[in-house]
């Protein structure tokens, strides 16, 4: 006989907030991407030659409906000669943070 215990309102809020938290990174990662691609005047054809894919995987990639691989981040960072940096501050101060830091010019 198995036991389900129903999930309780703290962990549907983690559930919750881990969502928020992915679409926050999705959010940020794609539009890294799609800055130095604009910046570098690089297509989405471009890209993928850069890094021996297909243009739909790009495609796929900005959509940002897929988890990608650490992997998978750093061929991007190389195809776009550049580096993601990762910094895990309080939430607070992220909010803040990200609105101040990453208004490109």
């Amino acid at each position: 006989m198995s036991m389900r215990l129903a999930k309780t309102s703290v962990d549907h809020e983690a559930d919750e907030a881990t969502e928020d938290q992915l679409t926050r990174l999705i959010t940020q990662v794609t539009n890294e991407i799609n800055w130095h691609m604009t910046q570098g005047k690089l297509t989405r054809a471009d890209l993928a030659s850069r890094m021996g894919v297909s243009p739909g995987r790009i495609s796929q990639v900005l959509s940002g409906g897929e988890n990608l691989t650490l992997r998978t981040l750093a061929s991007l960072a190389v195809a776009l000669d550049g580096q993601f940096e990762i910094e895990l501050k309080p939430f607070k101060a992220t909010e803040d943070a990200y609105a101040s830091d990453h208004n490109h010019p």
